[in-house]
């Protein structure tokens, strides 16, 4: 049996290993399965967001000060580049 043939008979549900799972999860995927309650939808958000592992202060301040930091000098590298080439360029078209 090869892949093509197992897909299709995962699709119709004939398969028992585990391919009828798949297809109830691209059942709901395309919205033909059970639906939430908006206040079920925000639990269920409220009960994920407290697993995420939230930075603290000072680490969110190096963070932003490092980012904040490294544009700068990015953005001084593009000027500084951009000048330089523009001068280049000036340079080889004058008579």
């Amino acid at each position: 049996m090869n892949r093509e043939q197992k897909r299709k008979m995962g699709r119709q549900g004939q398969l028992g290993d585990g391919s009828s799972r798949r297809a109830a999860a691209s059942d709901i995927a395309q919205g033909r399965g059970p639906r939430t309650s908006p206040a079920q939808f925000f639990e269920q958000v409220r009960e994920e967001m407290r697993q995420v592992g939230w930075p603290t202060r000072d680490q969110t301040v190096n963070y932003t000060s490092i980012v904040a930091g490294v544009l700068v000098f990015m953005t001084a590298l593009i000027f500084a580049l951009s000048y330089v080439f523009s001068k280049f360029v000036e340079f080889l078209f004058q008579k």
